[in-house]
């Protein structure tokens, strides 16, 4: 019986979250061994929009979930059969949790590796209905098949020096990447990304570094457009009214752009309302409208089969209505789905060390304790314009 601690956030219900007293990890998937996998302990471990989702009722998560996917670990402990990421590595958790030996792992798709949730394709930490693995939102976590998940850091002390840029490889940094790549983000593009949250300003940032000519951020919360405009992206107020082909050809001279990123996803609100009136389908009608024919629409931005705070019966079961007509008259490419992490996150950690991305500033990221996750969780559902880094033992340096 090991009488080690442990502590990690809980989700309680609706608008509820503690930290509490949780069982310290053990190298095991139930009743057997896990001699691939490795414990860690949390050196940041980052609250998520999507984790925010949840927190809101806006899943089928049961109370009780211990949450976070968004992992950076020093590797404390390494089971039998794990031959190179050794004790005292620094490393980033891809949140999406891949075996490395079926199908679909192979082909480079590890965000729906086919078996590591009995559900479905895909699995997770701390995420509802994907494969119910422990969150990583706690001091310490089990992480299985880590030779093939885990991105060690070269330097660790390097890697501290940059740990708040390094948390962010482990999701909203591929995801906002993976995001404009899908929408074919290249030297010369003009891009509009949805949403102004974390994940859309990884996009924004990502775009840049793709050599984007022109970035546009469209969002409801003058703070976050702020956060967009301090590193040279163009701006949209959603609150203010007026044609959305007006305010691009204000801006390009054009009326569409080359490339659409969907960063709101299911929870997306009717423009030139506030914050008052949902209209889950409108990002994906608006990238249909003005992205220009033949254009691509990447979709980093979550949609759920199960809504059960949804506002009408079609959407609280993920039925959204789209007119996807013009999508397909305009020769439109979608892509959905989550980011495989790791397709991306190497080429992003180099980006990183070699100062070509300066993700933390670009998100501004705020570092916070364990015990102050659920004032995180709070303020980041009011619309701060932060990204919340939990530290759970005091590791990060500034």
């Amino acid at each position: 019986m090991c009488n080690k601690s442990n502590r990690g956030v809980i989700y309680q219900g609706p608008g509820q979250v503690e930290v509490q007293n949780i069982a310290y990890p053990e190298l095991a998937l139930g009743d057997r061994k896990c001699d691939h996998g490795v414990i860690l302990q949390v050196i940041t471990t980052n609250i998520c929009g999507s984790d925010q989702h949840m927190v809101r009722g806006r899943t089928t998560a049961p109370a009780g979930m211990v949450l976070g996917h968004e992992i950076t670990g020093l590797v404390i402990e390494t089971g039998r059969d794990v031959e190179f990421i050794k004790e005292g590595d620094i490393v980033s958790v891809p949140f999406n949790i891949a075996c490395g030996r079926c199908r679909n792992c192979k082909e480079g798709l590890t965000g729906i590796c086919l078996n590591v949730n009995p559900a479905r394709p895909g699995a997770a930490y701390g995420y509802v209905d994907m494969g119910g693995w422990v969150g990583g939102q706690a001091e310490y976590v089990m992480v299985p098949y880590a030779d093939f998940n885990l991105l060690k850091f070269p330097d660790g002390d390097h890697a501290m020096e940059k740990i708040q840029d390094l948390t962010l490889l482990s999701d909203i940094l591929p995801t906002g990447f993976h995001g404009c790549v899908t929408a074919g983000v290249t030297a010369g593009s003009t891009v509009y990304i949805a949403g102004a949250g974390p994940v859309g300003l990884a996009a924004a940032a990502s775009a840049h570094l793709l050599g984007a000519a022109c970035v546009i951020v469209g969002d409801m919360i003058e703070e976050r457009l702020e956060q967009a405009r301090s590193f040279g992206c163009e701006t949209i107020d959603l609150k203010a009214d007026g044609d959305m082909g007006d305010k691009f050809e204000a801006i390009l001279g054009e009326r569409e752009v080359d490339c659409f990123v969907d960063c709101v996803g299911f929870e997306a609100h009717a423009c030139g309302c506030g914050h008052k009136t949902e209209a889950p389908a409108t990002v994906l009608n608006s990238a249909m409208e003005h992205t220009r024919a033949g254009g691509q629409i990447g979709i980093p931005g979550l949609y759920v089969t199960e809504d059960p705070g949804a506002e009408d019966e079609n959407a609280r079961q993920g039925s959204l209505s789209m007119r996807f007509g013009l999508g397909w008259a305009k020769s439109h490419s979608f892509h959905t789905g989550q980011c495989p992490v790791m397709k991306y996150h190497r080429s992003l950690m180099q980006a990183i060390l070699f100062d070509k991305l300066q993700i933390a500033k670009a998100v501004n990221v705020e570092v916070i304790s364990l015990d102050d996750a659920p004032k995180g969780y709070e303020a980041f559902d009011g619309g701060a314009a932060k990204k919340f880094v939990i530290d759970p033992h005091g590791m990060t340096r500034s």
